[in-house]
C-alpha cells in the first residue's frame, strides 16, 4: 500500500515513523526542501522520495505542509488522485481549506483534520515515534468524507493512539485562536520585547526558567506560523482584543495599587491548573 507524505517535517515525519510500524506501507516522501528528503531517507523515515505526478498511484496521501501551501496543493492533489485514494490534511486552520474544496468533484475523498500535537522545533530531524499517542485529533466535516474512507482513517488514528474530537471548521479556528495561536503570538512578542531591550542592556543571560518556558514557542517556524496568522486573522484579532483588555486591566490595577485584587485574580487563574490536569 502506497502512502505519500507531502511535507516531510515534524508532523509528516512522525506520522511516517508510526505508520511504518503499523503495517506494510510503502512510505513515499515529497518535500520542496531537498534537505528534508535527504534526512528522511538517511534516517529511514521514508522508503523513497517521490514526485507529485506519481500520486495517481497513491492509496493514502497525508498533506502535512503549512496552511498556505495546503491551499495551493489540495485542489491539484484531488484532481490527480485515483477514485479510491484518501487525502488527509493536518493543518492548524480549517475554514479556508474546507471552503476551497467544498464543491470539488472528489471532495468525498478528503478528510480535514488537526492534530493537537507538535513541538516548537520543525523538520524531520525532530520527528519522533508516538508523537500523537494520547493527543487530540480534531476531525472536521465528517459527513463530507466517503464513509469507507473515513472508517479507514479512523482506524489509523485509533491505532496511533489519538483521541478523536469532532467539530466544524469555524469552531476549530475560533478555539485554536485562543488556546494555540494566541500562545504563539504572546511568546513571539515577549521575545521581541526582550530583544529590543537586549540591544542596549545585556539581560538575556539573567533569564530564568520562567522566561525560557514562556518564550519556548518563539522558536517555532515563521514559515509555518505566519500563514496561520494570516488565515485566522479575524479570530486572532478578537482574541488579541480580549487579551489586551486583560493586560490593560492588570496595568490599571498596578497603577492604582490594587494588589489584593491582583492577588485574588491570580488565585482564580491558578484554578486553570486543575482543569489542565483533569484533561491529561
Amino acid at each position: 500500500m502506497k502512502v505519500f507524505i507531502i511535507g516531510v517535517g515534524l508532523i509528516g515525519g512522525s506520522i511516517a515513523k508510526d505508520l511504518i510500524n503499523l503495517e506494510d506501507y510503502e512510505i513515499i516522501g515529497i518535500d520542496k526542501n531537498k534537505l528534508n528528503i535527504k534526512y528522511a531517507l538517511n534516517d529511514g523515515i521514508i522508503n523513497r522520495s517521490g514526485d507529485i505526478n506519481e500520486i495517481i498511484k497513491a492509496d493514502l496521501i497525508l498533506l502535512t505542509v503549512d496552511v498556505e501551501s495546503a491551499i495551493d496543493l489540495l485542489p491539484k492533489i484531488l484532481k490527480l488522485v485515483n477514485n479510491n485514494c484518501l487525502v488527509i490534511d493536518f493543518g492548524s486552520t480549517k475554514s479556508k481549506l474546507c471552503s476551497l474544496v467544498s464543491n470539488h468533484p472528489k471532495r468525498n475523498q478528503f478528510l480535514a483534520t488537526h492534530p493537537i500535537a507538535g513541538k516548537e522545533n520543525s523538520g524531520p530531524e525532530y520527528a519522533i515515534n508516538d508523537l500523537f499517542k494520547d493527543k487530540i485529533q480534531i476531525i472536521c466535516e465528517v459527513g463530507k468524507t466517503r464513509k469507507d474512507l473515513f472508517d479507514w482513517a479512523k482506524s489509523i488514528f485509533n491505532r496511533l493512539g489519538m483521541i478523536l474530537r469532532y467539530m466544524e471548521p469555524d469552531e476549530n479556528d475560533k478555539n485554536m485562536a485562543y488556546v494555540s495561536h494566541l500562545s504563539h503570538i504572546t511568546s513571539f512578542m515577549l521575545g521581541k520585547t526582550v530583544l529590543e531591550i537586549e540591544k542596549t542592556k545585556n539581560i538575556v543571560d539573567l533569564a530564568g526558567s520562567g522566561f525560557d518556558s514562556t518564550v519556548r514557542l518563539a522558536k517555532s517556524s515563521p514559515e509555518m506560523w505566519a500563514p496561520i496568522f494570516k488565515q485566522n486573522k479575524n479570530n486572532i484579532t478578537k482574541t488579541l482584543d480580549d487579551y489586551i483588555k486583560n493586560l490593560k486591566d492588570f496595568k490599571k490595577k498596578l497603577l492604582k495599587n490594587e494588589f489584593d485584587e491582583l492577588k485574588n485574580q491570580m488565585k482564580e487563574i491558578n484554578k486553570l491548573t486543575e482543569i489542565l490536569n483533569r484533561n491529561k
